[in-house]
């Protein structure tokens, strides 16, 4: 009997590590790719992935297990639809997420394309996410069409807000390996099997780019155009070097004493950062925003309707009436949010029994009611 062929993104980490174990555990035909979406801008900037070391580990990883592994190169589409669009959205003066957009443009849709050209009948990914059917959870599950998107066991690890613009055919060939684990469950397993990344720490920063400062990295394209720190009085209190380099609520990378201060506000035509202390943070408080056109998983939702809502990633999902607003949707929570950021996602839950089920997600275009523009 033929098995149930399944390519395994292999990112070089312990979560794709285990997902790929698990997969040939429950008796699939696994083989694993590393995706070489990003080789560096040239710079030599600290913390930058290094893409051969993650590729190598990955290799590892496939032969300790003894599964096939093979390497794709998406590098061109990815500096199309992720770099360029990073880049482009701060230029505006927004703060976008990387990592949505990857998922949405790269990671999965052009991983998915080739891995059905090449015969498999599913992907996975380490994703700490989680996917059910109304017909029930075989792999198969088609009637109705109707594939929803879960959050994570493990709450602290919890990525369901990154997969928001998935599709209903992307999810039926989707599987998440982890997803019912917690992260030291995954660690401790890893370290059963001796997998050569047991023990190696999690990534962070930029997907695929790395643990680079958002700073040095938006200088590589964005030029330093300084002016005025000013306080919630207007005073001088120091310089900024341009104010595409801050977004709201941000702390780091002011360089002041008599600190902490914060980010409050932007006055563009007087290029002007404004600033701000802990106490003063009341400032960037608000309880509505405008998003783009929404992506539902599902069928769209029944507007208006009171939500969950999470307008960034492991921010607390907070109760908020939705309605309509053009092609996108006004957000109203409940209770004032700090530093709802233009460039971010809105992405809408409901609650179930093991979890959240999302629904859906906008990109966030306009914070309404906030002290200072931005």
């Amino acid at each position: 009997m033929t098995k149930v062929k399944v390519i395994m993104a292999l990112s070089g980490g312990v979560d794709s590590a285990v997902s790929a174990y698990l997969l040939k555990k429950q008796g699939y035909a696994v083989h694993t790719v590393f995706m070489k979406n990003f080789t560096g801008t040239h710079d030599n900037l600290a913390g930058e992935c290094n893409w051969v070391r993650e590729r190598d580990d990955a290799a590892r990883v496939a032969r300790h297990l003894k599964i096939p592994f093979a390497v794709w190169d998406f590098e061109k589409q990815y500096q199309r639809f992720v770099i360029d669009y990073f880049f482009h959205e701060y230029k505006r003066g927004r703060t976008p997420n990387p990592d949505v957009r990857c998922n949405q443009y790269v990671k999965i849709p052009l991983f998915l394309i080739r891995a059905l050209k090449e015969g498999a009948d599913f992907i996975a990914t380490g994703h700490y996410a989680r996917k059910s059917h109304p017909t029930g959870n075989h792999p198969q599950g088609e009637k109705n069409n109707l594939w929803q998107l879960l959050s994570g066991t493990d709450d602290k690890k919890d990525q369901s807000y990154f997969l928001y613009t998935l599709t209903q055919l992307q999810l039926k060939h989707l599987l998440f390996p982890v997803g019912e684990m917690t992260k030291p469950e995954v660690r401790k397993l890893a370290k059963r099997l001796k997998l050569p990344v047991a023990e190696k720490p999690d990534s962070q920063g930029i997907c695929f780019v790395g643990e680079v400062k958002i700073f040095d990295f938006l200088r590589t394209r964005l030029p330093e155009k300084p002016g005025d720190l000013i306080d919630t009085r207007g005073r001088v209190v120091g310089q900024h070097r341009g104010l595409w380099f801050y977004t709201i609520g941000q702390r780091e990378g002011l360089g002041l004493s008599n600190g902490p201060w914060y980010v409050l506000g932007r006055n563009w035509r007087a290029n002007q950062l404004i600033i701000g202390h802990k106490n003063e943070q009341r400032l960037i408080m608000a309880k509505s925003c405008i998003t783009s056109k929404p992506h539902w998983i599902n069928k769209p939702v029944k507007l208006p309707a009171v939500l969950l809502v999470r307008h960034r990633y492991r921010h607390p999902a907070f109760a908020a009436a939705i309605k309509k607003s053009g092609d996108g949707l006004k957000i109203n929570f409940r209770e004032p949010q700090r530093a709802i950021t233009p460039g971010q996602s809105a992405v809408l839950y409901k609650k179930n029994k093991t979890g959240l089920v999302v629904l859906g997600g906008a990109v966030i275009d306009k914070v309404e009611k906030t002290k200072f523009s931005w």
